[in-house]
């Protein structure tokens, strides 16, 4: 046990350190608001990505509801001496122990699910201790990935396409939020190309060759990975710049994987989730000041990850019928997209510094969303107390 008195350490937009008991409390929180059902059968899943946003969200939820058993994979930093173990470390434990409490059989293995080794690590305890799999849930975001095959080294960018981009922003940096300005240059072709290596579908078709080439697809195999369109507000920046081009690459991917490996063995689906307050959407310029606008014309109608993530499993378990667009993704975003939400946005956005005074609490809720990413501003924790930072990754 190591008990330290911990403050929160900011670095521009960035908390560097997190709270331990904080994140477990998220966990237990978001634990606690989904419904539990009666458990029919227990599929067998692989989540990449488990420890955080949509994907924390759909492992509680399947375990909660569905009894889910299979494997979580994440790449979390463990503690050292100057600093705390990562908020996604802290969350897997705490996951844990509610899927010990369920009676479910799920297990976590922290390992970079992009190289060889983590896959042939994560299949080889698959084959041993499950067997085939029902459920592939991709929700992997990191700033760079390694080829396995080359060994090239690809960090993504977060660049307009084409042209410049200029556009309000949120600068959450310190107790008062303030809008300011920002502007990016186009990216370049290989900035383009190396966003859709990290961000886009090579590696999701790497982990479905790897299964079926294991012999691990049960009948009727579904794998469904996390994508986002989002607004025309932000679309220069996001769904028209690099990551949407990335965003594209995984659609493709998807298409591609049902008429090639998964032909008449299984399904592929992109799954276009609704805005959430994630690390990885609060890099992104601007998309911070539009999602403090969207809470404030939604309120409480902001829909949470959890209740998304419910959504997606009672369509992929065929409780409730698909939703689907004319390209084939489920959507979960219809509440976020309502034109009559979007024209509310649009007039908070078209005046931005005086929207922001009326949209105070629109941006107190963004901030601790984004502190509570990290444990902190966690209603109910004694901050001002030592806090056990050592805590061990689950054993399997």
């Amino acid at each position: 046990m190591s008990l330290r008195k911990i403050d929160p350490k900011q670095r521009g937009f960035l908390i560097v350190n997190s709270h331990p008991t904080g994140s477990a409390a998220t966990v237990t929180r978001m634990w606690e608001q989904i419904p539990p059902r009666p458990h029919g059968t227990s599929p067998v899943v692989l989540l990449l990505g488990h420890s955080a946003g949509y994907g924390l969200a759909t492992l509680l939820t399947g375990l909660r509801q569905h009894n889910i058993q299979g494997i979580g994979v994440a790449y979390e930093a463990p503690e050292t001496e100057r600093r705390t173990a990562s908020a996604g470390w802290y969350r897997t434990a705490a996951a844990a122990r509610h899927a010990q409490e369920a009676g479910t059989d799920f297990v976590f293995v922290n390992t970079d699910a992009f190289s060889d080794k983590g896959k042939a690590e994560v299949l080889d305890l698959m084959q041993t201790r499950f067997g085939k799999v029902d459920y592939l849930i991709y929700s992997l975001a990191a700033p760079r990935r390694t080829d396995p095959v080359t060994g090239t080294v690809h960090h993504s960018v977060i660049k307009p396409l084409g042209q410049p981009y200029e556009a309000p922003a949120l600068d959450f940096s310190d107790n008062t939020p303030k809008v300011t300005s920002l502007r990016l240059e186009a990216a370049t072709n290989e900035d383009r190309q190396a966003t859709e290596q990290v961000m886009g579908g090579a590696d999701w078709q790497l982990w479905v060759e790897a299964l079926a080439g294991r012999d691990l697809l049960a009948d009727g195999f579904t794998t469904a990975a996390l994508t986002y369109v989002g607004s025309e507000l932000t679309a220069p920046i996001y769904r028209q710049g690099t990551i949407g081009a990335a965003k594209e690459h995984l659609e493709r991917t998807g298409r591609h994987l049902n008429t090639g490996v998964l032909a008449d063995k299984g399904r592929a689906f992109t799954v276009v989730a609704g805005a959430a307050v994630t690390h990885a959407s609060s890099a992104i310029p601007s998309i911070a000041l539009y999602t403090t606008f969207l809470r404030t014309v939604l309120g409480e109608g902001f829909r949470t990850t959890a209740q998304q993530a419910q959504d997606l499993w009672d369509q992929l378990t065929g409780a409730t019928p698909l939703v689907t667009d004319d390209e084939d993704r489920i959507r979960l975003d219809g509440w976020e997209l309502d034109p009559h939400v979007q024209d509310q946005v649009s007039e908070l956005w078209s005046q931005p510094h005086d929207a922001l005074a009326r949209s105070a609490d629109g941006a107190d809720w963004f901030i601790d969303q984004i502190r509570e990413l990290y444990g902190w501003s966690v209603e109910g924790i004694e901050y001002d107390q030592p806090a056990d930072t050592t805590v061990p990754w689950p054993q399997w």
